[in-house]
């Protein structure tokens, strides 16, 4: 069983920073893709920022030159430092990420539980 767990959400003024963390954790053989969603109210699921393996990236357009994605192998854990924050950054950010497990031959999705982000004007 593989579980994300992400951490460092929380509120901050316009023009601030936030780094949100997600770690995987269980029967993991190996992990390929990892990125970060967001969901604002009454908005669909968006996406944020991605990282491959080797390190390639890929930015929503909203975000370029603000947000930072980046990856720690050792750990299994991808990170979002979130700068010049904007009101309409706030959403719920969840963390993906394409696993396959020991024993298994395939990779599946999976998705962290969400953490909260308010960036206040």
């Amino acid at each position: 069983q593989v579980q994300l767990v992400e951490s460092g959400g929380g509120l901050v003024q316009a023009g601030g920073s936030l780094r949100l963390s997600c770690a995987a954790s269980g029967s993991i053989f190996r992990i390929n893709a990892m990125g970060w969603y967001r969901q604002a109210p009454g908005k669909q699921r968006e996406l944020v920022a991605t990282i491959i393996t080797g390190g390639t990236t890929n930015y929503a357009q909203s975000v370029k030159g603000r947000f930072i994605i980046s990856r720690d192998n050792t750990k299994n854990t991808v990170y979002l430092q979130m700068n010049s924050l904007k009101p309409e950054d706030t959403a719920v950010y969840y963390c993906n990420a394409n696993i396959r497990s020991i024993g298994w031959d395939y990779e599946s999705a999976y998705w962290g539980q969400g953490t909260q982000v308010t960036v206040s004007s």
